[in-house]
Parts: C-alpha cells; structure tokens; sequence
C-alpha cells in the first residue's frame, strides 16, 4: 500500500512538472507579445524586451485609437460575429438534430452529401461570382452567409444529439403531444448548452478573425471591420518610412512607430476574445469531447 501511494506521488509530481511546463511555454509568447506592446520603439528595435515592458510607454495604443475609424471597426466586427454567430448556431442546430435522429428517413444521404462539402468546394472565384451575382456584394450578408454552415460543426453537434439525447425522452414527450419541433425547442436545446458555447465560441473566433473574406466583398471603408482597419493602420506606418523625402529622424521615429503598432494591434484585435473565453470555458472541454466521440 504504501508502495503505490509513493508511486502516486511520483505520478502527480511529474504531471504537474509537465503541465508547469506547458503552461509556461504557452504562456510566455502572451507575456511577451502584451510587453511589447507597452515598451517603446528603441527598446523594441534593439530587442531588449525578454518579459517585462522596457521604457514603459502608451504610444502603441495611442498612435492606433488616434484613427478614429478604428471605432466603426470594433463595432462592425461586433455586429458580423454575433449575428454570424447566431445565425450559424441556429442553422447548424437545426440541420444536426434530424440528422441524429434515427427515424429521420434519408439521414445518411444527407450526411453523404455534408461530408462531400468538406472534401470539394468551388474555390474563390466562383464563390466572389456567386456573391456577386446575388447581389451581396459590400454587405453584411457577404460575411455571415458563406460561412454559416459548416460540415464539420454539423457532425459535432450531430453527435452530441446522438449521445446525449436518450430516445425516451423523446418518447415520453410524444405521449404527452409534444410535437418534435416543441420538443427540440424546448427540451433540447436547453440540454445543449454545451455544445452551443463550443459552437458559438468557434464561429465567433473565425468571425472576428477574418479579414480576407471582407477584404474581397467589402469596398466601404465604414463597413470594414476591426481586422482590416488595423490592417490599413500597420500598412500606413509602413508606407510612411518608406519614402524618401522624409529626412532620417522621421524614418527612425516611423519604424519604431511600425515596430510598435505590431504588438499594439495584436492586443486590440484579440482582447474581447480573451475577455469572453472564461465564461465559455467551463463548458468548452465536455463539448468538445462529447461531441467529437464516435456514434
């Protein structure tokens, strides 16, 4: 007995070494990337930042909310991920759950059909002709809706229905006259929280990430989201050194301006995510992992 609580005790000390360890590893490039971006452009240029800012200084972030369009960018970004989002959680659940349902006739031509989507897709040209031609061009809807289904969130969600959805419970709803869309409405989904925040967490980052999507359908710059003003943002700084009929001290100051402005937009763009993820976090895990079992 007292043999194996010794070799327990080895067990748990060599795993918290590893875990220590990668929670370093990990967390040393979100240290260093939020140093910089309070350091200064000297320090930054001669690499002198390792993990505490050096020659604290707000100029990153100010040089970048100085541009007052950077504000129409958050609050677009905001409106594309959560209505994107929305909308592709619904449809998402709403194509999972027949699919998981083993009296839903047909239900494994349809998932053959889903899963062909995954391997074969038209490619850029013909989706752009295809916004275009429905005349989504320069709008919200040439975001959200080429993307607002997704084969892979489908399978997922279409498993966790399967595994966490027992078959009586459908039947005892239907003895009592429950038709199944009230059913779905009103019992499933308040049992798929979980899978929800996983979905809703995966849209939302993809949302809020992207910037080539808007890059090609969006020609208003009031439409732009953040990623793309920060985009214009780090292009202009760039430009600005580049020439030459700015004297020396102008160019020095531009390029540890540019140096700066890397660090400093990488915090703006991923800030709101950071912030969100502890609140879906609790859920994310038993989502994922139900949800990716086999059935």
């Amino acid at each position: 007995m007292k043999k194996k609580v010794s070799q327990d005790k080895v067990v748990y000390t060599v795993n918290y070494i590893m875990l220590t360890l990668l929670l370093l590893i990990v967390l040393y490039p979100i240290v260093y990337i939020i140093s910089c971006s309070f350091s200064s452009g000297n320090a930054l240029m001669a690499g002198k930042v390792r993990l505490l800012p050096v020659e604290f200084t707000l100029d990153s972030y100010k040089a970048v909310f100085k541009y007052q369009s950077i504000w129409s960018g958050y609050l677009n970004s905001i409106i594309y991920t959560v209505a994107g989002t929305v909308l592709s959680v619904v449809l998402t659940l709403l194509a999972a759950y027949p699919l998981s349902r083993e009296d839903f006739r047909g239900r494994k031509w349809f998932m053959r059909l889903i899963l062909f989507t995954m391997m074969f897709s038209g490619g850029l040209i013909p989706s752009y002709l295809l916004v275009k031609n429905m005349g989504l061009l320069d709008s919200i809807w040439a975001i959200i809706l080429p993307g607002a289904v997704s084969a892979y969130n489908i399978i997922v969600a279409r498993t966790y229905f399967s595994q966490n959805i027992p078959k009586e419970l459908l039947e005892a709803a239907e003895m009592d006259g429950c038709s199944d869309f009230r059913f779905f409405s009103q019992i499933v989904v308040p049992l798929s929280a979980p899978i929800i925040a996983v979905l809703s967490l995966w849209v939302a980052v993809s949302l809020w990430n992207s910037y080539f999507g808007p890059m090609i359908y969006m020609n208003s710059e009031e439409k732009y989201p953040l990623q793309l003003i920060l985009r214009k943002i780090l292009l202009m700084s760039q430009v600005n050194f580049s020439s030459s009929n700015v004297d020396p001290a102008t160019i020095a100051k531009n390029q540890y301006l540019s140096e700066m402005l890397k660090y400093g937009t990488i915090i703006i763009s991923t800030l709101p995510l950071m912030v969100i993820y502890p609140f879906v976090q609790k859920y994310f895990v038993k989502g994922v992992m139900v949800g990716s079992v086999k059935g």
